[in-house]
């Protein structure tokens, strides 16, 4: 049985992280807003970017030169994942879920005999993937010092790609994000975005044809010029939903730690008072046997 001070020291350790994750808790709440409206306002552009993307690729003229962005490389051999994860921990499973997601497509596809390579944006992802893909991880994008993610971060990651699907590198790029619903629940999320997945949706897609449109320049100068910013937007909206994601998760992990502390402290109260009664007890019957022996 522990010794009073033993429980006293426990109650007192717990209620220290108590305070902690609670503090936590109430951090993530204040984060989660402006990232949940960021997230938010990105999700209508990137979707309109998309759409009119998707409209200038079914007018394309034929004969016209498709940009590689969009007509790929002609061959499925060796795939990109881009996975974006978090920088720190301590948010339930939005790390873990994203991985195994990525995890899951990179075992399927090196079951087809495909070559895959990795991109870790984020520093948990990477400790997830390396103990089984570490010679497939290229790359390591850390974000731990940027303070809130804008176009140039996005750009940033764009233009890394660019540079190595024009060198070659591979011919399909995948990226991997968790999309924010609400703070109970945030879905890991793949999407390819090389050659770009892109195609009329919604009213567009059921829109007559009869209506006739002339581009200047044509609509494969066009695309060749949005394709790439289109990647980046596309990034940017993925970064956005993981900082609202992440924000959401750790807001959940840290409630629900908040909680289980609060229990555990109610137990071990329960047992100090326990054990501290029986010493008691236990004191009182040695003083009344020793009075009744003399």
């Amino acid at each position: 049985m522990a010794s009073l001070k033993d429980l006293r020291n426990r109650i007192t350790s717990v209620k220290a992280t108590q305070k902690i994750t609670k503090a936590m808790q109430m951090v993530a709440a204040a984060k989660l807003r402006r990232a949940q409206m960021a997230a938010e306002s990105a999700r209508p552009y990137a979707e309109r970017m998309a759409q009119v993307l998707g409209n200038l690729a079914s007018n394309l003229t034929p004969g016209a030169e498709t940009p590689r962005l969009l007509s790929g490389t002609g061959q499925d051999r060796t795939h990109l994942l881009v996975v974006c994860t978090a920088e720190r921990g301590l948010c339930g499973a939005f790390n873990s879920s994203i991985s195994r997601l990525a995890r899951d497509h990179a075992r399927r596809l090196m079951a087809q005999g495909k070559t895959v390579k990795i991109i870790c944006v984020g520093k948990k992802g990477y400790d997830v993937l390396r103990r089984e893909f570490r010679d497939q991880i290229v790359e390591l994008i850390e974000l731990r010092g940027v303070r809130q993610l804008g176009f140039e971060n996005a750009e940033g990651i764009a233009r890394n790609l660019l540079g190595r699907y024009d060198a070659g590198e591979f011919d399909v790029a995948t990226l991997f994000y968790s999309r924010f619903r609400s703070v109970i629940a945030q879905i890991p999320t793949a999407q390819q975005i090389i050659p770009a997945d892109i195609a009329p949706t919604g009213a567009a897609a059921g829109a007559s044809t009869d209506a006739v449109y002339d581009y200047e320049p044509g609509e494969g100068e066009i695309l060749a010029a949005l394709l790439p910013k289109n990647l980046t937007v596309q990034i940017l909206r993925a970064l956005l939903e993981n900082a609202a994601s992440e924000q959401g998760a750790r807001m959940g992990a840290m409630d629900s730690a908040t909680r289980n502390a609060g229990e555990m402290i109610k137990k071990q109260t329960l047992i100090y008072n326990r054990t501290r009664q029986a010493m008691i007890t236990k004191e009182l019957i040695e003083i009344i046997s020793g009075a009744e022996a003399l």
